[in-house]
């Protein structure tokens, strides 16, 4: 089993279509848990989004060539480091490659990412009802914030 990392072309056909279908997949996903799919409009609109916001970054990874999962990243930066960091709003890895590391390597592949553009720190969300991801994020070291801070959000 080989693995490999590629970022997201964005005037690649083939990620965009790959892109929209793993979101719309991870959506599917209990730990996605949305109401409804994204649409054939709604994916154009998304990787057209992604594409031309100034702060994304996209990494596929690859088992033996297939595109395996995918992490929706955003460039954020810190008020009291003065510094970057990598905040992980996705990571997702098909159902048919888990089970099999790809997660942790996706994840060791961001914060190599993060740690060769000199981030202060890669921060990601989680639910509480995710064993696995919790797992996962444990024992790469992350760990909740002391005091621990609430995620809220307010739809509009």
């Amino acid at each position: 089993m080989e693995t490999a990392f590629e970022y997201c072309d964005f005037t690649n056909p083939k990620h965009l279509e790959v892109l929209a279908q793993m979101i719309n997949e991870y959506m599917a996903d209990p730990m996605g848990d949305a109401d409804e799919l994204l649409d054939k409009k709604k994916q154009l609109r998304l990787v057209d989004g992604l594409a031309n916001h100034p702060s994304c970054l996209c990494v596929f990874i690859l088992l033996d060539g297939e595109i395996a999962g995918v992490s929706t990243c955003f460039i954020n930066f810190s008020t009291f480091q003065v510094r970057s960091y990598l905040y992980v709003h996705d990571l997702f890895i098909r159902s048919a490659y888990r089970g099999k590391g790809l997660g942790k390597k996706l994840l060791q592949e961001l914060v190599k990412i993060a740690k060769e553009r000199d981030y202060c720190k890669v921060t990601l969300e989680v639910r509480n009802d995710n064993r696995i991801a919790l797992y996962l994020y444990r024992a790469m070291g992350f760990k909740d914030t002391e005091p621990a801070m609430y995620f809220w959000t307010k739809r509009l």
